[in-house]
């Protein structure tokens, strides 16, 4: 894989920020050229939905691997100095596990919920790394926020999204059945049409503490980001987006997960994402580290 650059190198100081509290906002690292394949591969996805193309509240778009269909995320996905920032960061190589994309409109831009992103995929790890980029100026009204430190909680939190058992019990007790038999309960089917709430809503995880309402008693930090900047957070963090603000143009971010070495297959009841389509036919089973599957997902950058 042929990349570009960073515009610089990461400090010491953003490693030991992140691996602290769990979150770093790197600043001007990406060059101008980047935000405009960014900005482009962005609104191409959003002209071309496919099954994977849902939301959780409206206006807000929610692509899951959009570099699939997107000829320019793709590129930026494989060209720009992202995958670099992470590893610099994680001091390790790096494997590329999955991508998304968040279009908010222009008009009342959609909060998005405190949550946590392990327990929506069937992976886990201490490497897992969230590098968040936006082809648009996202002051901290509209940016992501994270609880700090939460990363180092040991907690796996029930997503929010998901079928739930006392609304829907046949519902749930046949998912529950088939988690049983070994099922993986997002198939590749999930491809082809998906939304997040084909997912179990899984009640032997803890709730997630109602953050919003009880602000003032976790340390919550947040930033203000520009085109260039690259956000990167832990997998376990508990992280949400500001919102419920008129703006006059859109906040079309691009989030990419990146794996370390200690990245391992985790078969989740609480899976809302699905896993890679390549991944199924592998078969994986629990602690399977990635690297058992290079094919799939091959090193991308290496210190």
């Amino acid at each position: 894989m042929q990349t570009s650059p960073a515009l610089r190198p990461v400090t010491q100081d953003e490693i030991d920020t992140f691996h602290t509290d769990g979150a770093v906002l790197i600043k001007n690292v990406l060059a101008p050229e980047w935000t405009e394949l960014l900005t482009e591969g962005l609104e191409y996805a959003q002209a071309h939905p496919d099954g994977m193309s849902a939301g959780v509240s409206m206006p807000l778009r929610i692509d899951q691997f959009p570099a699939r269909h997107s000829p320019q995320l793709a590129a930026y996905l494989n060209t720009s100095p992202m995958a670099e920032v992470v590893g610099s960061v994680l001091q390790a190589p790096v494997r590329f596990y999955m991508d998304q994309m968040f279009y908010k409109p222009p008009g009342r831009i959609a909060p998005s919920a405190w949550h946590q992103d392990t327990c929506y995929y069937n992976v886990d790890g201490h490497q897992l790394v969230r590098a968040w980029v936006c082809a648009d100026p996202a002051p901290r009204e509209i940016s992501l926020e994270v609880v700090r430190g939460s990363h180092l909680w040991n907690v796996t939190y029930r997503p929010p999204v998901g079928l739930d058992p006392a609304t829907d019990p046949e519902g749930a007790a046949a998912l529950e059945r088939r988690y049983a038999d070994g099922e993986i309960l997002l198939g590749p089917e999930s491809h082809e049409q998906w939304t997040y709430f084909d997912s179990f809503l899984d009640p032997s995880l803890p709730q997630l503490p109602n953050i919003e309402r009880a602000r003032a008693s976790f340390d919550i930090i947040g930033w203000d980001y520009e085109p260039g900047d690259v956000l990167l957070f832990h997998g376990h963090i508990l992280h949400s987006a500001r919102g419920n603000v008129d703006r006059s143009i859109p906040r079309r971010a691009y989030a990419a997960l990146w794996a370390g070495p200690d990245v391992h297959y985790l078969r989740r009841r609480s899976q809302a994402i699905p896993d890679p389509l390549p991944l199924y036919q592998h078969q994986p089973q629990d602690g399977q580290p990635l690297a058992d599957f290079a094919d799939v997902f091959p090193v991308v950058w290496s210190p």
